[in-house]
């Protein structure tokens, strides 16, 4: 078993299949040494967990479900990711994560909700998934995802 497998295995993760395009695009592309993922929604078979803005108030999604969304967002884009390299051990390591939150306008708390991401790529790759980072706060997102998120990781 490749070492990055029998990492999920250990952490008792299983990487999901590919998201499916919701538009004109591919979920991934390599260009010198680097994958460059699209947007990854937290899709979990085929649909959202949640939909709408990630605040502290009455009919927001939370922040720690949100949170949860930016892990599941970042297994998506690793899934993405394998699909055009063909193996996870073949990442060298986890550039730049670039993740956005649809944010009620009193929500300030962006950088703890793309911490579900930042914390599951170091559990996954250890050092090489420390990564720099942009968590960036936005009005609406696509098909009314809480979180989405982007990659850039360098590979072998």
């Amino acid at each position: 078993m490749a070492a990055i497998e029998a990492r999920l295995a250990e952490l008792g993760i299983d990487l999901p299949d590919v998201v499916p395009p919701v538009a004109a695009y591919t979920p991934a592309v390599i260009d010198a040494g680097r994958v460059y993922t699209s947007g990854q929604l937290p899709m979990v078979s085929g649909a959202l967990p949640a939909t709408g803005k990630v605040g502290d108030g009455h009919g927001l999604v939370p922040a720690d479900d949100a949170k949860e969304y930016a892990r599941i967002c970042a297994l998506n884009a690793l899934a993405a990711v394998k699909s055009v390299i063909g193996s996870l051990d073949r990442v060298t390591r986890v550039v730049k994560v670039v993740g956005f939150v649809a944010s009620d306008p009193s929500f300030t708390g962006q950088p703890g909700v793309i911490n579900g991401a930042s914390e599951v790529l170091g559990e996954i790759f250890g050092d090489a998934g420390v990564h720099a980072r942009s968590a960036v706060g936005v009005s609406v997102l696509p098909l009314d995802a809480p979180v989405e998120l982007e990659l850039i990781v360098a590979y072998e």
